[in-house]
């Protein structure tokens, strides 16, 4: 599924997560302001910086040593070499490297933090980093390494490498070495200039593209376990009196009555139902809405603090080039983002949790009202020797148990680090992968319930006196259908499952306006 997304413009305007997931996904493609007065506020903080130098001020990470090498002047004549010693140190990450869509993520937000003008780099360094977006030049930035605090300095070292010719990147499918394609290109590699490669490195652009990427697949989640639990009202004959808008009139959580309002709509609520067969069902199908509302009430706080740090100058120091001030901080401190993602990973954990309920009612004869056991289609001469869904429900409580045992939060893990300067850090990129990896394991669970709500409502119509699907369920039942045929004898279901996982990342289905 595809939406249309503004396609985003690098200046002084807002951008939002949208857009920088389209462009991720190349799905858009972006372009650097051409207004002469953006592009003249650019020049005046590096021109503000060059003055500075003339007179031979103190500043930080330009004529100063870092980190807690803050005392350490620096002569003049080594100022210009004191850019590339500082990527050059931090080329020390380990783990896997970023995928594709994860590092154009990277570049756009360090991107968008550097076009405020306050970073005192060149117009010459942002055109060269919207060209590694343009030309889909992919710096290989391995994910571990950051605490988060003085930014994302380790891989984002590799962003300002490349940038300098250095070290490898994927571009055009290939592992290639960075001066082999600015040669190929007839580009000079950029001499990072005093305060430029700091400005790349010292900021929390890492966690916040990441973060940007989590929000949306935690966004689809929330309406696809929706659509599930939809699925699974029909598939265990439930109540759908649960979710009546009088019921929830009572209790006003916004997100709560919308998760609600959907069900009822998938449902249609207002269509005559067949008569009750228990007065309460069990937690998973009753209080979906509870649940999956607490994610749907939180998307609002998440995208503000999301898009606010996407949106703001995040490293040090700042340069105010209009009152000619250099202003030193700790803006690279990644403390909203580690809270939004600490606390994302609890809300999809126990997304996947309520899933996997659903699941493990839907297999078991004493909780499923009438399907046969583990939803096998099997018939009666040959139920004995096969087990449907069996083995899929335990997968299913693994995932979910590692989804739930990533929820611990990151942030309280501060260490101190580098001679106990930075001896309070946010953790907020360990955060960022968490969350990824949370979703990646609630999205396992959603696809393996999706399937196997599929095969009860299959089994359901084919019951003597089925009623026909409500319409927004029949189309997805349908949909389904097309990839997914039913379970009669027992078949590996991993190609299924993988191909479903697939569906779901690329936001295939479309579910509610």
């Amino acid at each position: 599924m595809t939406t249309a997304t503004e396609a985003p413009v690098f200046g002084q305007g807002h951008l939002s997560i949208e857009q920088i997931v389209a462009l991720a996904e190349r799905r858009v493609e972006s372009r650097l302001d051409d207004d002469a007065e953006f592009r003249a506020r650019i020049a005046r903080g590096a021109q503000f910086l060059d003055t500075l130098l003339d007179k031979e001020g103190v500043i930080y990470g330009v004529t100063t040593g870092y980190g807690d090498s803050c005392v350490v002047a620096v002569p003049l004549e080594h100022v210009e070499a004191l850019p590339q010693h500082l990527f050059t140190f931090h080329g020390c990450g380990l783990g896997k490297l970023l995928d594709p869509q994860a590092t154009r993520a990277v570049l756009a937000a360090r991107l968008r933090s550097l076009s405020h003008g306050v970073s005192g780099v060149r117009l010459e360094l942002l055109e060269r980093l919207h060209a590694f977006l343009e030309h889909d030049i992919l710096p290989l930035i391995p994910e571990e390494g950051s605490v988060g605090a003085s930014g994302d300095l380790t891989p984002l070292s590799y962003v300002a490498a490349t940038l300098a010719g250095e070290r490898d990147v994927l571009w055009r499918g290939e592992r290639r070495s960075a001066a082999e394609v600015h040669a190929e290109l007839g580009w000079q590699p950029l001499v990072l200039r005093p305060k430029e490669a700091l400005a790349l490195m010292n900021g929390t652009a890492v966690m916040t593209g990441l973060a940007c990427l989590a929000y949306v697949r935690a966004d689809y989640l929330l309406k696809l376990a929706t659509r599930i639990t939809a699925l699974n009202v029909i598939a265990l004959q439930g109540n759908p009196e649960h979710f009546d808008e009088r019921l929830f009139a009572a209790k006003p959580h916004p997100g709560q009555m919308q998760v609600a309002a959907w069900i009822r709509q998938d449902l249609a609520i207002d269509a005559p139902t067949p008569p009750l067969h228990r007065l309460q069902d069990r937690y998973s199908l009753r209080c979906a809405p509870h649940v999956l509302g607490v994610l749907a009430d939180s998307l609002g706080l998440l995208r503000q603090f999301i898009e606010i740090e996407l949106n703001s100058a995040n490293d040090n120091p700042i340069i105010d080039a209009e009152d000619e001030r250099v202003l030193h901080g700790g803006h690279f401190y990644g403390g909203h983002i580690a809270f939004a993602m600490d606390s994302l990973k609890n809300l999809v954990g126990n997304v996947a949790d309520l899933l996997d309920r659903q699941l493990a009612l839907l297999v078991d004869t004493r909780y499923n009202h009438g399907l046969p056991s583990n939803l096998s289609g099997a018939p009666a001469d040959r139920a004995m020797i096969n087990h449907g869904f069996k083995a899929v429900q335990i997968g299913a409580s693994a995932w979910t148990a590692e989804a739930l045992k990533n929820t611990l939060p990151a942030s309280v893990f501060s260490r101190s680090t580098e001679c106990h300067n930075q001896d309070k850090v946010s953790m907020g990129t360990i955060a960022a992968r968490d969350a990824l990896r949370s979703l990646e394991l609630s999205e396992q669970v959603a696809a393996a319930t999706l399937l196997a709500a599929q095969q009860g409502v299959w089994l359901r119509c084919h019951e003597a006196g089925a009623r026909p699907l409500p319409a927004p369920l029949g189309g997805m039942h349908e949909q389904l259908a097309q990839d997914f045929p039913p379970l009669i004898e027992d078949r590996a279901l991993e190609g299924e499952l993988r191909l479903c996982l697939e569906r779901i990342r690329a936001r295939h289905w479309g579910l509610y306006a």
